[in-house]
């Protein structure tokens, strides 16, 4: 019995002296209705690595930390942030007691969000699928108000697109090596799932990557760090699908070292916001942890979200003016229900296996290996000597009959025209005619189809393999750094979907020269295909990506500064399946390996003017590969590469003001970034822009190539929060901005038609096309927000903001900025147009600038503590007034020169008008939700 008192009391002056002698942070973390500890709480010493989780009392423990001024966070998934402004003395451990989290109605309403990114309205040329950033919300006002108010806009923050972001699950990069891009739909319907993420804005500092100019965004699937319970939820809605329920359950770490997370999603609609928009997806999240010890831990995470929806058209004045702003030319009835002939489908499961190794106390080494497998097909229709069945084409509208464009000057007698454009087909037959084209099938004196649906098709294959290293190097200099492989395999083909009632479709290229272009695949010549077939095209896309990154940050009492690099290397191949008839010798087989190597430098500073208000300054360098879309310009035919294709040149640089006061916060920025050298292609039908001597058809389907463009954006951002009292808040956002083309690029045109053995690449050169001080398009370039917010002690709360939106412009041609467009095509010597002049020209040429609109949304929701479970709801009603609005819009540029796009514009009803893309009227979002 003696003994065992004195080994007590040894033991216990062994904790007394290590308690007196160690420094650091202690506190419990609990719930502010229940007042019951909260597990797996996240605290952290700001700008550094230091971090630990809350233990099942709450409990958590912060050891080694930086004797002086510190911010403390602490946080977990569904409660507002607590920040503390602590101060820590050497030697002594810093008890702060409880520490009380808040149930954030917030992150109902981010989990609500619904990104405009999932309503794909657009071909390759409306760029709707590149409309936004960072879609999702951070703690900062300003990005709540561009995700949740803004949003609804196209708003891009900063005027980037999100292939200036990097969004990554666990570290690994999600952005596509094709174009750039995330493609949410991969993790789409998983909220709850994905709900774990952390923001960087800008080029500020991230622990998991050197990132983009527009910030990163990680999501982290760990299974042990989701908080333990079950959350059911349903949503009612009326956008781009009309129906949600989720489930998800997590179980905590137990005492045996498991942790695993399961979440599933269903989201549909037979028809969305705008006529005929099918929605239809399924989701399956599953996250599982072992914990080996308190050194190791393996994650593994399987994510498969599959996604099918219907587009809906861009349309002309004409056409909206006619059948609404709800119009969509994409679909018809069939057997009485509605069919969309343009359907998305994405269907790409991720498998990631995480390694989580605590190397000591202050280095912690994660690695991670990823596959990524599945398919993504856009479905459209296809006909071979029938006519076209889009219901809009320019045949058939009213305006082919009254515009000068048909060769007709409406002078003397106009009653003839006048009478038909009365009886023209669109205004009695404005859908997809199912049926006639069955009958069509039908009627075939051989039982072929002149009329089928098929998928433009990519099945990739993607291994990811990286690990990052974060290290507290000293109290005040920490260490992120890593290394990144990726491995793509991406293979690109027409699928056949639907014969349409025929027995097979004749594989040959209807808009054709001689009997062998029109052949798709020399090797195979005139194939039958059935429904399941590759045909038209196929070819495989190879790439291998490799990148590095180191990171310092430096935390001193009065300035913090980072510092990080980068080295990157990208090589892209291109094998053809196929020898195209157009390009007999460089089609079949593999290409040469095209390879970029690119590096990047960004540092920053913050300067304490004191505990409560800050300066920071962010900078950058860096150099990048252009994407895979934009070396192979021609990929479906060719294996020709941009011929100047090159790294483009990034430089950004912000400067923020921020105040962080019990009752004000406040971030003020002002920002430039300037993105030289970027490459962009598209693909479209143009007329009277090749002369007579280079093609005897005037009517092509060409691809352009868009090279050296320079583009600037500056602006400025404000987000303010002002607790007026206890219970209400006001929220104010501005941005001010100026996108801008900063220089005249270079246009190329490929036209098919021209290639031979003689001219494998049959690229005619169009000069420069004057684009500088032209609006960059798709966003708008002004935003305003006023907003207030009543929370109520009881658990419900209500908000109101308008919003004002302003200076979105067109998305105009390049082709029709080039000195061609002057020229008269039928002039043997090139010469201009004898009637041009440079009003007229001006005035064809100038770039429209949107109407100008107001949005005033409402919020609110309740949740009420029963028998330890939470029951909830949130709605959301948006732009209330129903206001109709335009959120972008693209030239045709099927008019090339001056005099054809002179005359159509003359009748003041363009058969070639601009097209454009509608935001939604009044809409409500509602959901109802469990947690136990």
């Amino acid at each position: 019995m003696k003994k065992l008192v004195i080994s007590t009391l040894f033991v216990m002056q062994v904790i007394f002296v290590f308690a007196q002698s160690a420094t650091g942070i202690t506190g419990k973390a609990v719930d502010l209705k229940t007042q019951k500890p909260l597990q797996n709480v996240v605290a952290s010493i700001q700008n550094t690595n230091l971090t630990q989780l809350s233990d099942a009392t709450g409990k958590f423990t912060l050891v080694d930390v930086a004797a002086g001024n510190q911010l403390l966070e602490v946080k977990t998934q569904g409660y507002k942030a607590q920040l503390l402004q602590v101060e820590v003395v050497a030697g002594k451990i810093l008890d702060l007691g409880v520490v009380v989290l808040e149930e954030d109605q917030t992150e109902e309403q981010q989990l609500s969000l619904i990104t405009i990114t999932e309503n794909d309205l657009g071909d390759d040329n409306s760029g709707s699928e590149s409309t936004a950033g960072l879609l999702q919300a951070s703690r900062d006002a300003f990005q709540q108000t561009a995700a949740f108010n803004w949003g609804q806009a196209r708003f891009r923050i900063r005027g980037l697109d999100n292939e200036n972001a990097t969004t990554m699950i666990n570290g690994v990069v999600m952005n596509k090596i094709y174009d750039g891009r995330p493609q949410w739909s991969n993790w789409g319907g998983l909220n709850d799932a994905t709900r774990n993420q952390e923001f960087t804005t800008g080029s500020a500092p991230s622990d998991y990557t050197f990132g983009g100019i527009l910030g990163t965004q990680e999501i982290n699937t760990r299974a042990s760090i989701y908080r333990p319970g079950t959350r059911i939820s349903f949503a009612n809605t009326n956008t781009n699908y009309s129906f949600r329920a989720m489930a998800t359950h997590a179980s905590g770490m137990n005492t045996n070292g498991w942790a695993y997370v399961i979440s599933a999603g269903r989201r549909w609609a037979q028809e969305g916001y705008f006529d005929g928009t099918d929605y239809a997806a399924n989701s399956l999240f599953a996250s599982v942890e072992k914990k080996f010890n308190e050194k190791h831990s393996l994650n593994l995470t399987a994510i498969y979200a599959q996604n099918s929806r219907g587009k809906s058209s861009p349309n002309t004045d004409e056409v909206t003016n006619i059948a609404g702003v709800k119009y969509n030319s994409y679909w018809g009835w069939q057997d009485g229900e509605k069919r969309n002939s343009r359907d998305k489908d994405v269907e790409e499961p991720i498998v990631m296996l995480s390694h989580y190794w605590k190397l000591s106390d202050r280095t912690n080494l994660n690695t991670n290996v990823a596959f990524q497998t599945g398919s993504i097909g856009n479905s459209r229709l296809d006909y071979q000597g029938v006519n076209n069945p889009d219901p809009t084409y320019y045949r058939l509208l009213p305006s082919f009959y009254t515009s000068t464009y048909s060769g007709t000057t409406l002078v003397g007698n106009q009653e003839p025209y006048l009478t038909q454009a009365k009886n023209a087909p669109f205004l009695t037959n404005r859908q997809i005619d199912w049926a006639q084209m069955y009958a069509a099938n039908a009627s075939t004196a051989a039982g072929n189809s002149a009329y089928i649906l098929y998928e433009d098709r990519t099945d990739d294959n993607q291994w990811t393999a990286n690990s990052i290293l974060s290290s507290q190097l000293a109290d005040n200099i920490a260490f992120n750094g890593g290394v990144t492989f990726r491995g793509l395999r991406s293979h690109n083909f027409q699928n056949l979907l639907d014969l349409l009632g025929g027995k097979y479709y004749e594989e040959t290229d209807t808009f054709g020269g001689n009997y062998m272009q029109t052949q798709p695949d020399l090797n195979n010549l005139d194939r039958k295909v059935g429904e399941g077939d590759t045909f038209g095209y196929n070819y495989i896309l190879r790439a291998n990506t490799i990148d590095a990154f180191t990171q310092f940050k430096f935390t001193y009492k009065k300035v913090d500064f980072y510092m990080a690099q980068t080295f990157t290397r990208a090589d892209y191949q291109r094998e053809g399946l196929y020898r195209n008839g157009y390009y007999p010798t460089n089609s079949f087989g593999k290409s040469q390996k095209t390879t970029f190597e690119n590096f990047g430098f960004k540092g920053g500073v913050t300067y304490k003017i004191s505990g409560r208000q800050y300066l920071t300054a962010n900078g950058v360098y860096m150099t990048k590969a252009p994407s895979m879309r934009n070396v192979f310009p021609n990929a479906r035919v060719s294996n020709n590469v941009v011929a100047d294709a090159t790294n483009e040149n990034i430089t950004s640089a912000d400067l923020s003001y921020i105040i962080r006061t019990p009752k004000l916060k406040a971030r003020l920025t002002g920002y430039f970034a300037k993105i030289k050298n970027s490459t962009e292609t598209s693909f479209f039908y143009a007329e009277g822009i090749f002369d007579d001597s280079e093609s005897s058809d005037s009517d092509a389907f060409v691809a352009e190539t868009v090279t050296g463009i320079d583009k600037k954006q500056m602006g400025a951002e404000l987000g303010l929060e002002y607790q007026i009292t206890s219970t209400i808040k006001a929220i104010a956002s501005a941005a001010y901005g100026q996108y801008t083309y900063d220089n005249n690029p270079h246009v190329r045109l490929n036209q098919d038609a021209l290639a031979s053995a003689t001219n494998p690449n049959p690229v005619v050169d169009f000069g420069t096309a004057k684009l500088k001080d032209y609006r960059l398009p798709g966003t708008p370039q002004e935003a305003y927000s006023f907003g207030l917010e009543y929370r109520d002690p009881k658990f419900w709360w209500v908000g109101a903001n308008a919003n004002y939106l302003a200076s979105n412009y067109m998305d105009v041609a390049p082709l029709l900025r080039t000195d061609n467009f002057f020229r008269n095509p039928s002039d043997p010597f090139g010469l201009p147009f004898v009637d041009a002049n440079d009003a007229r020209a001006n005035e064809l040429l100038k770039q429209e600038k949107f109407d100008d609109f107001y949005l005033v949304n409402l919020t609110g929701g309740k949740s009420w503590r029963i028998k330890g479970n939470t029951i909830g709801f949130f709605a959301s009603i948006n732009n209330i007034f129903d206001v109709t609005y335009k959120t972008g819009g693209f030239e045709q540029a099927r008019n090339g020169n001056y005099r054809e796009l002179s005359q159509d514009r003359a009748s003041g009803t363009p058969v070639f008008g601009n097209k454009y893309f509608y935001g939604y009227g009044r809409t409500y979002f509602v959901n109802l939700y469990i947690q136990f």
